[in-house]
């Protein structure tokens, strides 16, 4: 049981004591010494940073963006810095006419061609030769063999800024059984032989002439072709094989050269020139070519393809090492199977042969299984197949036009080659050189397409002449439309990188396209396509900078997520002593203005 605690007398003598108060303990006061020391400290914080620090950060955060001179790089994609000529000289030879007589004749020709060009950029000028002038027809007929003459004994017709290459030979030869005026191009020369009639050679008293206006038509008829094409180029570039970043810049490069273009070309003509380009490959300094002999049986398992290429390829392409150089190699492929997306070739019980249908000419290679690399090498790849069908299903040819070659663009060629065709029967081991000469005629005709040659005018060494000023302009204009495209790029990514060998790649390329340019002026147009393809090549490396590349792809946003866990941790404490350094300095400025 609980008990009851009392009070007992002793606990009066107790006293309640109260409790003593708590009070804060105060930090000693800072002396004046220790304030001075903490502003010291927080200063030379601060002064190592924006003195040290920042510029050292600035210095290796910085972006170097070499200076480009963007003005001038406009002007050449907009067509402002150069407007490309094309003068075309040509030599006539009148070894039976007098100097008077002669002269007359080509200044009435150069008015008749003037009068019937519409293409101003694309222009024939006329020079006479002036060694060749003897009424004696042994001493002319030695003068035509020798053909020694030079720049000065040349009277030239028109505006020329110099004397350039010379583009064709006219050659004038009477014949008095002849009614009538005609001409013979020399299929392996730059020479046109015109035979006259005695009664046609114009008088010096005479203001026209059926001769002058006939050679006129046939020059102009010569060069229609190559015409049209540069007339193409200049209003389409992109049509040349160009990437699609180049030629829509490039478009805008030909607006100041249209309106020196000739007539609009017509619907039939444009098509046939769009395929064309279309089917040509963009232009490259090297080309690599593979031969390919493909066979769906065990023969032919070799062919003499060595001394072939030697006799029937190999001079095509010395001819056209001045535009491209090529390499070549060889392969054979026996038991080579049809694409399983090609159908079966189909027997002609009528005409006894065996037909491709045209459709399944696209898929006629079978990708997956026939050894045919792409891209073998620095340059674009042609692949030529020379197919040998089996004995069962030959004659092989192409349902309808019974064709045995044909194109396929960006790619290559192919060529069937009957036995019969190849003068040899079916079990034949090998292909002797004779039975490969027709393939590789038709390769050589084939290539030239891929490059982009005319088919006019008749003569090997004129479409060489009409396929490097082709080249020439196309070059041109690509690289002009590469300096507009990287001027626009770095105006529009101010935060992109333009290292020193942009800079120095800019200025190599326009300074070759201003050589160019004049060159071409000038009519020496091979200077004209090596001073281009330096210019492509430079613009091309220009523009495609890596170190410049990789910087479109790290915008601000990355760089503020990349600094900002490290400047955080170090700038609060920094921001916040200095924050409260001022607030002190404040108030004790505050504390003596009362005192």
């Amino acid at each position: 049981m609980a008990q009851d605690i009392g009070t007992g007398p002793d606990d009066a003598n107790f006293k309640v004591v109260a409790s003593p108060v708590t009070v804060q303990k105060q930090p000693p006061t800072e002396s004046s010494q220790s304030i001075k020391t903490r502003g010291l400290v927080i200063l030379s914080f601060w002064a190592l940073v924006i003195l040290l620090g920042l510029p050292v950060w600035l210095w290796t955060t910085s972006i170097y963006r070499a200076r480009l001179p963007l003005p001038d790089m406009l002007d050449w994609a907009d067509g402002k810095a150069c407007k490309p000529t094309f003068p075309l000289q040509i030599t006539i030879e009148a070894p039976f006419l007098q100097e008077t007589e002669a002269t007359h004749l080509v200044r009435m020709t150069q008015h008749a061609l003037d009068d019937l060009n519409e293409f101003s950029a694309h222009h024939l000028r006329l020079q006479l030769a002036k060694s060749f002038l003897s009424r004696d027809p042994q001493n002319a007929s030695m003068a035509v063999i020798h053909g020694a003459y030079d720049a000065r004994s040349l009277i030239q017709y028109g505006s020329r800024d110099g004397l350039g290459e010379e583009a064709l030979t006219v050659r004038l030869q009477p014949n008095n059984g002849a009614q009538a005026a005609r001409a013979e191009l020399q299929s392996h020369s730059t020479r046109l032989d015109v035979f006259y009639a005695s009664n046609q050679a114009p008088s010096i008293s005479s203001s026209s002439s059926t001769l002058a206006t006939f050679i006129a038509t046939k020059l102009q008829e010569l060069f229609a072709e190559e015409q049209a094409i540069i007339a193409h180029i200049l209003q389409s570039p992109q049509n040349m094989g160009q990437t699609p970043q180049v030629s829509s810049s490039a478009s805008s490069a030909s607006r100041e050269l249209r309106s020196r273009s000739f007539r609009s070309l017509n619907p039939e003509l444009a098509a046939r020139l769009d395929s064309r380009m279309t089917r040509s490959l963009k232009y490259a300094p090297t080309y690599h070519i593979t031969v390919s002999l493909f066979t769906p049986s065990a023969a032919p398992s070799s062919w003499e393809i060595e001394s072939a290429l030697a006799d029937y390829f190999t001079p095509l392409l010395d001819s056209i090492s001045d535009v491209s150089n090529f390499t070549v190699d060889t392969q054979v492929q026996l038991y080579a199977t049809f694409s399983p997306s090609v159908h079966s070739p189909e027997h002609d019980t009528e005409q006894q042969i065996w037909t491709l249908r045209e459709e399944d000419l696209s898929g006629f290679i079978n990708a997956a299984e026939w050894p045919l690399s792409p891209s073998i090498g620095a340059g674009p790849t042609l692949n030529f197949v020379l197919y040998v069908p089996d004995h069962s299903t030959s004659p092989l040819v192409v349902k309808g036009s019974q064709a045995s070659s044909w194109l396929i663009p960006q790619w290559g060629g192919v060529v069937i080659l009957n036995p019969q065709d190849a003068n040899a029967t079916s079990n034949e081991a090998a292909l002797s050189k004779e039975s490969i000469q027709p393939a590789l005629l038709t390769f050589s005709h084939q290539l030239l397409s891929f490059l982009g040659a005319p088919q006019t005018p008749p003569s090997l060494p004129l479409q060489l002449q009409t396929l490097t000023r082709i080249r020439a302009a196309s070059l041109l204009l690509s690289a002009s439309a590469t300096m507009g495209s990287l001027a626009r790029l770095t105006v529009a990514l101010p935060s992109i990188a333009i290292p020193k060998t942009v800079s120095s790649a800019v200025d190599t390329t326009l300074m070759h396209l201003r050589t160019t340019c004049d060159a071409l002026k000038e009519g020496r147009f091979r200077d004209a396509l090596d001073n281009a393809r330096i210019a492509e090549i430079q613009a091309e490396k220009g523009f495609f900078e890596k170190s410049m590349v990789g910087q479109v792809y790290f915008p601000d946003e990355h760089k503020v997520a990349v600094y900002l866990p490290l400047l955080g941790p170090v700038g609060v404490p920094l921001f916040m002593s200095a924050l409260k350094e001022s607030r002190r300095l404040w108030a004790s400025r505050k504390a003596g203005q009362r005192g």
